[in-house]
């Protein structure tokens, strides 16, 4: 029961930490990039790889209201057999750097989702992406590794623990996912007005 209650405990502790201005900030970044109907890429390891697709679907389907346009959104971690081509026929840390050359453009948003922000296959994707102009996020823990000094924007949940990190970045997603579909909801009703 301690166990329990000190893991729960330190998450309430981390989320009371976290920086809810960067958080608002990416919600707008994301939203930008919706308005000016470009892409968002998303991608990750692991636990990582989960909540870069579970936000995908989120936004892909939950930000859907009659008379707007869709969100233009794409996990790259969700392709199972391109990603193991590009594993196998090159290198692992170039699954998602590859997926992205084919789509990526000036205006489009990446967002790379990395506990440690070190995971070098993102770090190569989120370069890439700066080469063809488009603007780049880092979800991290920490000290933001490489990641947090590559990225036009980044978030480090203030955690040593890997588990920790993942589960805050699974709530800081839906956070965000929750006000993009409240905001877009609300431009829906004043449209109709």
């Amino acid at each position: 029961m301690k166990a329990t209650k000190d893991y729960l405990n330190a998450i309430s502790g981390i989320l009371r930490n976290l920086p809810l201005t960067k958080i608002e900030q990416i919600m707008e970044l994301i939203y930008k990039t919706y308005l000016n109907d470009r892409f968002i890429f998303l991608l990750g390891n692991g636990g990582s790889a989960a909540t870069a697709s579970h936000l995908a679907c989120d936004l892909g389907k939950g930000t859907v209201a009659p008379g707007e346009k869709r969100m233009k959104v794409l996990s790259l971690t969700d392709n199972l057999p391109l990603i193991t081509a590009w594993a196998n026929d090159t290198d692992y840390e170039h699954i998602f750097a590859e997926q992205l050359a084919h789509f990526v453009s000036s205006g489009d948003l990446v967002v790379g989702i990395s506990g440690s922000g070190k995971s070098k296959n993102v770090l190569n994707a989120l370069h890439l992406a700066k080469e063809y102009g488009a603007t780049t996020v880092g979800l991290t823990g920490f000290d933001g590794g490489e990641m947090k000094d590559l990225v036009d924007y980044y978030l480090i949940v203030p955690s040593n623990n890997m588990q920790q990190i993942e589960d805050c970045h699974l709530i800081i997603t839906h956070l965000i996912f929750s006000l993009l579909r409240d905001r877009i909801a609300t431009a829906q009703m004043r449209t109709f007005r």
